[in-house]
């Protein structure tokens, strides 16, 4: 399991944050990210308390030593296997545990997790009691501002108190209501209509919490005007299709003299983590369909991502086809690979 490394200490600033995201915020996305950003917290995707505790433990809870700050989000609503969670993601060196109470999809919904929590805060506070007990890492919860037919602020409040009361002192907010009934993931992402005063209001009332908004986020610049009311932002969708943006997050927010100098500069950080991926077994595709956006706006972006997506997913596709889908996007000489470097070109 991964150890903390020199270059990888734990600010406990969740001054700006990637979202877990199912599906996309797997380790060789973050991988790719952590070369984008060296302060920015990463989150995994949601683990489920009985993936870890019947499945492959190894698998679910593996991640790359320069992730690091990277928290491990689970999803469950037995105090008893959260803590017994909560205790594996210390032992595998997480910097963060976060429990899943935002997420409203059926699935999520039939085994008693995510959003549909909001309606029972003892239980929420309970499962904080659990885990805070398991471990010594930092517990945060992450939910929404409210449920079907919780319609005041106050009933949001009165969702965090206990939770807050129970331990808990991290809580990222998804600015929107989520309609457990009606609406499928992805239209409760966009339909319901964000709220951030209720967020700002919440650290208003709440001064002793970190609290940290989500949803909506499209530019560093809304990041900024966020961070005037509240700890910190939490970035998902634009994040993963822009991630070009993540380049100037360590600068911006951090205050850091640090970042990629261009895209080019990433690429070439990833290559040796292909290699080696690739010698383990990987396929090329599992690795490059996270990066299909990083030419974003760039002449010749389009056969960069056509040429990642018509080839990469076949079986022996190795760095060559990186390097092809590289002279698609500037018309430069090839990727040179040898058996033990891989580089770019200069400009």
């Amino acid at each position: 399991m991964p150890d903390k490394n020199d270059n990888s200490d734990f600010s406990k600033s969740r001054r700006f944050c990637i979202a877990p995201m199912m599906d996309w915020s797997d380790h060789h996305c973050r991988y790719f990210w952590r070369l984008l950003t060296r302060e920015a917290l990463l989150y995994t995707e949601m683990v489920t308390t009985g993936a870890l505790i019947h499945g492959d433990r190894e698998r679910f809870l593996h991640y790359n030593s320069e992730e690091h700050p990277v928290a491990l989000q689970l999803g469950g609503s037995n105090p008893e296997e959260l803590a017994r969670c909560a205790q594996w993601a210390q032992e595998w060196a997480y910097d963060e545990v976060n429990l899943n109470c935002g997420c409203p999809s059926d699935r999520v919904q039939s085994g008693m997790f995510g959003a549909c929590l909001m309606a029972q805060p003892a239980l929420v506070a309970d499962c904080v009691r659990a885990m805070k007990s398991a471990c010594d890492i930092p517990i945060s919860v992450k939910h929404r501002i409210g449920i079907d037919d919780m319609e005041s602020y106050q009933q949001m409040l009165d969702f965090v108190a206990p939770i807050a009361e129970a331990g808990c002192g991290v809580f990222i907010v998804h600015a929107r209501k989520a309609w457990l009934q009606g609406l499928s993931p992805r239209e409760n992402r966009e339909i319901p209509p964000l709220n951030y005063p209720w967020v700002y209001r919440l650290k208003q009332d709440m001064p002793e919490l970190e609290i940290i908004i989500n949803g909506g986020i499209r530019s560093l610049e809304e990041a900024e005007q966020h961070l005037a009311h509240v700890d910190g932002v939490m970035v998902g969708r634009e994040a993963y299709q822009n991630p070009w943006m993540l380049a100037q997050v360590d600068a911006r927010l951090f205050g850091m003299d640090s970042g990629p100098d261009s895209r080019d500069d990433v690429l070439a950080g990833l290559l040796p983590y292909v290699r080696r991926q690739l010698d383990q077994g990987a396929r090329l595709n599992h690795i490059t369909r996270h990066v299909l956006g990083l030419y974003q706006g760039v002449p010749g972006a389009r056969q960069f991502r056509r040429h990642l997506s018509e080839n990469a997913y076949r079986p022996e596709a190795g760095l060559e086809v990186l390097s092809d889908a590289f002279d698609k996007v500037r018309n430069r000489t090839r990727i040179e690979t040898t058996a033990n470097t891989a580089t770019l070109p200069n400009p």
